[in-house]
């Protein structure tokens, strides 16, 4: 499968008018945003289960078979965290409220003018940019850290917790020189420089795995 890093970011439009479509689809293309459009939510999250997708969504909340905020549910069952923009001409404040709670990025009501619309987009496509970047950098530092050897790890902690090499070789009975050894690969392997940097290092990726667990909860 596609890997996320080759996926272009797009404006995935959902809507089960061809003449909307057509139109919101003109209109984004004319900013230079890539767009594809689906007749249907069902068609939509068929598409989201054949690969891979970045940018975001933008969805009609009047659909059939599944309306918009089904389909939005079915996008948080799944855990996808694309910003989704709602788009309703039959919208009521509780509805936005709704969405809104559920994490949408933004609710437009019909009919809106073109420019909200882009830049709305806009902010949305770049929202998601700044997430896939965390995204990525946080796999690779979760790859760094699981390239360690396991007498590296216990090293790696008591480095970080800032413990000189001689108290370190104590609590694992080895020399300091393997110790030093040990620390010097544990250096490579994160790409660190320094104890400080190590810490730092484990402390943003127990974050963003809280961060991460928080939002699948």
């Amino acid at each position: 499968m596609q890997a996320t890093d080759e996926v272009e970011p797009t404006v995935h439009l959902v809507d089960d008018e061809a003449a909307v479509r057509d139109a919101l689809s003109f209109l984004m293309r004319s900013h230079g945003m890539s767009v594809c459009s689906y007749a249907s939510g069902t068609d939509f999250l068929a598409a989201l289960t054949a690969a891979p997708m970045r940018g975001c969504v933008v969805l009609d909340v009047r659909m059939e078979p599944l309306s918009g905020l089904q389909v939005h549910d079915q996008l948080l069952e799944q855990g996808v965290t694309l910003p989704v923009l709602f788009l309703s001409g039959h919208g009521d404040i509780p509805m936005a409220v709704d969405a809104l709670q559920k994490g949408a990025f933004d609710f437009l009501e019909k009919p809106f003018h073109g420019d909200t619309l882009v830049q709305r987009v806009q902010r949305a496509l770049a929202l998601e940019a700044a997430n896939h970047s965390q995204q990525t950098e946080h796999r690779k530092e979760m790859d760094r850290l699981a390239s360690l050897t396991e007498r590296e790890h216990a090293v790696m902690l008591l480095v970080a917790a800032g413990k000189l090499n001689k108290v370190i070789a104590d609590e694992l009975s080895v020399s300091v020189r393997t110790v030093e050894v040990h620390r010097a690969r544990v250096f490579a392997k994160l790409g660190v420089r320094s104890s400080a940097e190590a810490a730092s290092l484990l402390t943003r990726i127990e974050q963003d795995e809280e961060h991460r667990k928080s939002r699948k909860g």
